[in-house]
């Protein structure tokens, strides 16, 4: 069955969160190689947040177990009738599913926009009350630019892995199997990585 590449690629003039670091990248030729040198954040581009992002003494990007970031995931087509995703767009997601990815009209769109779509404080503490351990959303963050992190606090503290800024504009809503990878990045608050799903049957 078909991979497919969930990663938005990393370069100059990506989509950047306001306040976040500019991407830089220099690209120098040594004669018989060549060395490129990177100025990026924990939080470029497609990324995981871990739990100290936002919790003095939480466990960092590479403390995260793997189990949390493979495996079966669900792919949800958010309604949008507002810039929240509410609990109602969980309502399809069949008894046991603990990874979810957001699908919203952000997918694809190549520059900032604070109107972007985020989880709701209700959605978030219902994603943590259905056992959901990883949630994904293809925008800038998981809560909406006005949100006051209550969001991010509410997943982290319970152990749910935050992914942002998937580009899911080719991916249907389904099911799928997940593999996203973060950098090892020792006692840091977050990672870029690169996502892949896997279609039926795997």
């Amino acid at each position: 069955m078909a991979w497919f590449d969930v990663t938005r690629s990393v370069k100059e003039g990506m989509v950047v969160y306001p306040g976040d670091i500019i991407p830089r990248i220099v690209q120098e030729d040594h004669g018989r190689y060549v060395l490129s040198r990177l100025r990026l954040s924990t939080h470029t581009g497609t990324h995981i947040d871990a739990p100290c992002h936002y919790l003095k003494g939480a466990p960092s990007i590479d403390q995260i177990p793997m189990e949390k970031l493979t495996g079966r995931c669900r792919v949800v087509e958010a309604a949008m009738d507002s810039p929240e995703i509410g609990e109602e767009d969980l309502y399809g997601c069949p008894a046991g599913t603990d990874k979810i990815l957001f699908k919203t009209p952000f997918s694809g769109k190549t520059g900032f926009e604070e109107e972007y779509p985020g989880l709701s404080p209700g959605a978030a503490k219902r994603i943590v009350e259905d056992g959901v351990h990883c949630v994904g959303i293809d925008s800038p963050s998981i809560e909406p630019f006005s949100g006051d992190g209550q969001v991010h606090r509410t997943l982290l503290s319970q152990g749910v892995v935050i992914i942002e800024l998937l580009d899911l504009s080719g991916i249907g809503q389904g099911d799928y199997w997940m593999v996203a990878l973060p950098l090892r990045l020792e006692g840091l608050d977050g990672s870029p990585c690169r996502v892949m799903l896997k279609e039926k049957p795997w």
